[in-house]
């Protein structure tokens, strides 16, 4: 299914829509403030499971994020954040950051792996935040690439439709995406690293 969404003003029907999908255990790709993303429930191990099988790679191995609607339950995945981590993140979320942070007990079971860091995403896009708003708790998120050499990640919601409809459950036209993902920032040690410089500015953090 093909569902167009405003960014600007998003339709709460359709956005409820979404949710009761991700609430079936399906599989969503949806706009953010960079690239597109594939996603589902953190809670629905058969849909992390597919999405792996998507991206062809192991859960166990998986370096997927969290896309949260604010920081209110950030202490439920991620521990042992220090103040100047904390204060980083109010300044400049929603916005184009990943941060990697130390998990907590609940992160390895839900992806059944003995994984110790999780990504945090809070994107600046109304489509994913209100998504995750409804659904009462983070969605699981990986970027869609694209297999062209050249164009690192599609940005044409249509051509998403036409290359994983018979693999996804819903694909959510919020517009022309971005080509770059987002900076990436590894605060696990109590400083601030850069992994990735993507569509985030390090210049000013």
């Amino acid at each position: 299914m093909l569902i167009r969404i405003y960014e600007e003003n998003p339709n709460p029907k359709a956005i409820q829509q979404v949710v009761d999908c991700l609430q079936k255990g399906g599989v969503i790709i949806y706009p953010t403030d960079t690239v597109y993303g594939i996603g589902c429930d953190i809670n629905n191990r058969k849909a992390v499971e597919r999405i792996c099988k998507i991206r062809n790679i192991r859960p166990d191995r998986a370096q997927f994020s969290f896309i949260c609607h604010d920081l209110s339950h950030i202490s439920d995945y991620c521990s042992q954040i220090d103040n100047a981590t904390f204060k980083l993140m109010k300044r400049v979320l929603p916005g184009p950051y990943t941060f990697i942070l130390n998990a907590t007990n609940n992160v390895p079971k839900l992806f059944q792996s003995k994984k110790r860091t999780v990504g945090i995403r809070i994107p600046n896009n109304n489509i994913p935040l209100e998504i995750v708003r409804q659904l009462g708790n983070p969605i699981m998120t990986a970027s869609v690439h694209d297999p062209d050499e050249i164009i690192e990640y599609t940005t044409d919601p249509s051509l998403i439709y036409e290359r994983f409809e018979n693999q996804v459950d819903m694909v959510i036209d919020g517009g022309y995406g971005g080509i770059e993902g987002s900076t990436i920032l590894d605060c696990t040690d109590n400083e601030v690293v850069v992994l990735r410089q993507g569509a985030g500015p390090v210049d000013e953090l």
